[in-house]
């Protein structure tokens, strides 16, 4: 398969998660902005409306320039690595890490441009952990399998993608 080809995947990959990332937090805002929780499960999980302007767990409340051009910057760290993995099956499971890191960001972005805040929905009550949504599961999955794949599948040497020194340079210091 041919790198535009890969790219290509990978944007149409992203721009369908990142849609349906969209469409659950409209569901949310239509059917439980201003509503009491939705129980699922009693004590274990809710769908509660939740206006985030923080990150995670709420840090950095209001800081909205901070959040659009860190997520710029991901997006387009993203985008590189992506550009510069190598053909081949060895790298699939790499560039669904790229792809979901992108939609989660793609996603809490579009909800910081649109409404000045991330829309979140999902409740784990049982532990108490904080108000999540769907953008939020492809980063931390994302986040989770590319330390599994670094940590555990790949070799040092099939990582050399990650540096930005050219492969002559990198060959050298062998």
């Amino acid at each position: 398969m041919t790198k535009q080809r890969y790219n290509l995947i990978g944007i149409l990959a992203a721009v369908l998660l990142t849609a349906l990332d969209q469409w659950t937090k409209y569901l949310a805002v239509l059917h439980l902005k201003g509503q009491s929780p939705i129980v699922l499960w009693d004590g274990v999980f809710e769908l509660y409306y939740l206006e985030n302007r923080g990150a995670a767990f709420g840090i950095l409340q209001g800081q909205k320039a901070v959040f659009l051009i860190c997520t710029a910057v991901v997006l387009v760290l993203i985008a590189f690595y992506y550009n510069r993995l190598p053909g081949g099956r060895r790298y699939t499971l790499m560039r669904v890490v790229a792809v979901l890191l992108a939609a989660g960001a793609l996603g809490n972005l579009i909800d910081r441009m649109r409404y000045s805040y991330v829309v979140d929905f999902l409740y784990f009550k049982l532990i108490d952990f904080p108000v999540f949504n769907v953008a939020d599961c492809y980063v931390t999955v994302g986040a989770v399998l590319l330390a599994v794949l670094i940590l555990f599948v790949y070799k040092e040497e099939e990582l050399g993608f990650l540096s930005l020194r050219k492969r002559d340079e990198r060959q050298k210091d062998r």
